[in-house]
This record gives C-alpha cells, sequence and structure tokens, in this order.
C-alpha cells in the first residue's frame, strides 16, 4: 500500500461574517499517496481556497481531522504550524511572490534562513542546485524584473523545492502565464513529480492544466463533486505540438 502524505477526514470549516453563518466546507474527504500529482477544481465559491488555506497550515478546520505527514495539525499551535510549513511544504502562487530587489538566487535562499541548522555555505549550494534543476542555472544574479514570468515562476518553483519538503502546494501556478509558458510550467512541474518524487497538489480553475496531473479532485459548493483520474497527459509532447509563432524566441 503507498503511504498516505496527507490525509482528510470529513473536513468542515465554518465562519461567522456578522449574524450569519457560513459553511465553506461541508464534510471533505480524501487522501493523498507520497508521490501523487493531484488537482483540486472548482468555480468561485466551491471552497478550494478555504481548503487550500488548511492544506497550507494557514488555517485549521471547524472540525474534522488534517493529517500531513501523520501530523495532526488540529493540535498544533500557531508557532508550531508555523515551523511544519516551513519544513514539509513548498508553497508557489500565482504571483511569484518574489522580492523585488533580490536575486533569483537570495530569493531562493529565503527559506533556509529560518532554519538555523544550515549555515551560508550550504544555504547558497542549496538554492544554487535547486535553480540548476529548474534550468535557471545562468539566472543565479538576476532580479525579478530582469526574468520573463516563466523564469519567475521557475525561480519560485526552485524556492518551493529548496527545502526538500515532503509537499509542494501550487495556488493557481500558471494562472498569469500564457499557453506556451504554462505548458513550459506543467512541464517541470512533471519533472518535480515524476524524478524527483515530490507530491504536488497543484489547485487551478483550468481543465486544459489539470489534464497533466493524476487526479482531479472537483469542489462544489463546500463538497467534493468528483474525484476521478486523469490521463496524465505528458506536458512536453504537448509542448512539442503547439506551432511555432513569430513571437516566441527560442
Amino acid at each position: 500500500m503507498p503511504d498516505k502524505i496527507l490525509e482528510i477526514k470529513d473536513i468542515k470549516r465554518d465562519f461567522t461574517i456578522g449574524a450569519e453563518s457560513v459553511h465553506a466546507l461541508k464534510g471533505i474527504s480524501f487522501d493523498v499517496n507520497t508521490g501523487e500529482f493531484l488537482t483540486i477544481m472548482g468555480s468561485s465559491g466551491s471552497g478550494k481556497t478555504t481548503l487550500l488555506n488548511i492544506l497550507g497550515c494557514l488555517d485549521k478546520p471547524s472540525s474534522g481531522i488534517y493529517l500531513l505527514d501523520g501530523v495532526d495539525i488540529a493540535k498544533m499551535t500557531r508557532d508550531e504550524l508555523a515551523h511544519l510549513r516551513n519544513l514539509k511544504i513548498g508553497f508557489v502562487f500565482q504571483s511569484y511572490n518574489l522580492l523585488a530587489r533580490t536575486s533569483a538566487l537570495e530569493n531562493v535562499e529565503l527559506p533556509l534562513l529560518y532554519n538555523t541548522a544550515i549555515g551560508a555555505k550550504e544555504r547558497k549550494e542549496r538554492a544554487m542546485h535547486a535553480l540548476e534543476s529548474v534550468k535557471l542555472a545562468d539566472r543565479l544574479d538576476h532580479t525579478p524584473n530582469q526574468l520573463s514570468g516563466g523564469e519567475q515562476q521557475r525561480v519560485a518553483i526552485a524556492r518551493a523545492l529548496v527545502n526538500e519538503p515532503v509537499l509542494i502546494l501550487a495556488d493557481e501556478a500558471t494562472g498569469n502565464l500564457d499557453s506556451r509558458t504554462s505548458y513550459q510550467i506543467m512541464e517541470l512541474m512533471q519533472e518535480v513529480n515524476q524524478q524527483h518524487g515530490k507530491t504536488i497538489v497543484f489547485v487551478t480553475h483550468e481543465p486544459d492544466i489539470a489534464v497533466f496531473s493524476s487526479r482531479t479532485v472537483m469542489l462544489k459548493d463546500g463538497k467534493i463533486l468528483k474525484d476521478s483520474p486523469n490521463e496524465n497527459k505528458s506536458a512536453k509532447v504537448v509542448l512539442a505540438a503547439l506551432p511555432v509563432t513569430e513571437d516566441y524566441v527560442q
């Protein structure tokens, strides 16, 4: 049996807005195995952002159980959750969240600054290795405004990988990118998943992006509408089949 990296059991999340109670999640249950590439989809109001915040240990469920790598997050303090996030989760965001006046290398080093067991030399070496793994070895000293959108997202992925987390959590990571660049990022995500064995939970609203994962959990009105396998289409193959336009520079 595969190891379960995430176990979500009857998760509910309620919010009180004024005199009104909002039931954002209404009993969500699913597991994610180690090395799986899962997509979470759903329209606005489906509950996917609330679920994302819980999976990322940014919020706790009102009831139910969430185990991350065997750890029950409901029993943890805010400081313990922050430590768990830093050690266990690599985040990739739609807007990249890079520091503007900071080099790619320094941006990738940032998560390691919170780990007192890692010195400056090892921090730099690990950041360089992470950037090499996303094919940006020649952009170490570039700041975000010297990089394309796709390159900035690669820096963000390198930053997510540098702490060697058990989970990569991506929130609309292709949302600001054109089709070709989106497929390039998904090709990289598939490499991270298949060659490095990283577990990925990828939140998106785009069906053409979801096909590159192995499974999709579809949310609607705070419930799971469907949990189904995908064809796990190769982004590299799809990318190679795209027509070359005049404005495309290799």
